[in-house]
């Protein structure tokens, strides 16, 4: 009786910890992804928009030669060298437009490489 009581417990917690863990884990569907290009000499898009407070995944790769991607006012900066994809994962948590850009020289008309990342209430 004592064994079958134990048995039960157990079976009964593990019940409750698979259902938390469902009920409470991220999932993947809620996360806005977002593919990104980067070629000379530009973003595409090269305008983003997606909303504060919820969670979003840049997927970015180059097309042909080494960019960087620097988004300053969310303190984000990767190197992208073609051949691969960079997944980058924030949660914006101010709304307005911000400026992200190329910082590794990557030829004539680096400078015109950028973007914006509207965020939106």
């Amino acid at each position: 009786m004592n064994r079958t009581l134990m048995i039960a417990l157990i079976a009964s917690a593990a019940v409750v910890v698979a259902v938390c863990t469902v009920v409470t884990a991220p999932s993947a569907d809620t996360d806005t992804v977002i593919k990104l290009t980067a070629k000379k000499f530009e973003f595409s898009p090269a305008e983003i928009t997606v909303k504060k407070g919820k969670r979003v995944v840049l997927e970015i790769a180059s097309q042909d030669v080494r960019h960087g991607f620097n988004l300053p006012d969310f303190a984000i900066r990767t190197d992208i060298k073609p051949g691969s994809a960079n997944r980058i994962s924030f949660t914006p948590d101010k709304p307005g437009r911000f400026a992200f850009n190329c910082d590794v020289f990557c030829g004539g008309g680096h400078e015109d490489m950028s973007g914006t990342l509207i965020v939106t209430e």
